[in-house]
């Protein structure tokens, strides 16, 4: 597969609007005995990715759905290894990104987790208590890998900070597009779309949306300025009360954007 920052950019290329859903491991039914099934069924319908959650007793940046979700998966008995161990196992089309912060990763041991997920098809990573300064203890093992670290941009990021934070990014740029934890029915800021387009400008990878996207409107919405978008705690709460028709007409409908 190829490294996620082309994969992305050829589909922009082609006109494409991004849509990644996110999905948190171990929640289902069936545990992680499920995650091929939810990956194959979101792949199947449009996805351009998938950001897969890694469930953490402190999730600072989740909202109460994710927040609930990852509840669910720990009480499934899901850990990063189990899910590395599942990932390994799993073949799809589409590349995968993990979404964790480091505590787990930091247990796991951060050279072995980077050597685990070379045989899976993860090919991105989201730390989102990781700050720039501090990515030097994962970027060395990342070095030799087909994976990337995919950097954050919040709305209370200076023009300088942006800068930096795109500068040499190779993935994709996550713009926060809240100040807060995710989740639907947040309200945006009617600056919004002037601050992803300036970030956009900037950066010469594709530009992601994410917290509290939940209709093809607000992703319509969006692209006019930036290049996709990431659903969270729509996807995750829809999967869980099983709306799965309406999560296809969803991806449909951004498709068509």
């Amino acid at each position: 597969m190829k490294k996620l920052g082309t994969y992305f950019k050829d589909k922009v290329d082609k006109g494409d609007m991004l849509i990644v859903p996110y999905i948190m491991a171990g929640d289902h039914v069936d545990g992680l005995d499920g995650l091929a099934q939810t990956i194959n069924f979101l792949a199947e319908n449009g996805a351009s990715a998938i950001e897969i959650g890694i469930p953490f007793s402190d999730p600072v940046a989740d909202g109460p759905v994710i927040e609930q979700a990852g509840i669910r998966a720990l009480a499934n008995g899901t850990t990063l290894k189990k899910v590395i161990k599942a990932l390994q196992s799993i073949q799809t089309n589409i590349p995968l990104i993990i979404m964790s912060y480091i505590n787990p990763i930091y247990k796991y041991g951060i050279e072995q987790f980077v050597a685990d997920l070379k045989a899976t098809p993860v090919a991105g990573l989201i730390l989102p208590d990781v700050p720039r300064e501090h990515e030097n203890m994962i970027m060395p093992y990342l070095a030799d890998t087909e994976i990337t670290l995919v950097p954050l941009v919040t709305l209370t990021s200076t023009v300088e900070r942006q800068k930096e934070l795109v500068s040499g990014a190779e993935g994709f740029i996550y713009a926060v597009t809240v100040n807060g934890v995710t989740g639907v029915g947040r309200t945006y800021g009617e600056h919004l779309n002037d601050h992803l387009a300036k970030l956009s400008s900037f950066s010469e990878v594709p530009v992601l949306a994410g917290f509290g996207v939940s209709s093809v409107a607000q992703a319509e919405k969006f692209h006019e300025v930036v290049d996709g978008v990431i659903v969270g705690s729509y996807i995750v709460q829809a999967l869980h009360d099983g709306r799965q028709d309406e999560i296809i007409a969803f991806l449909a409908g951004v498709n068509k954007i």
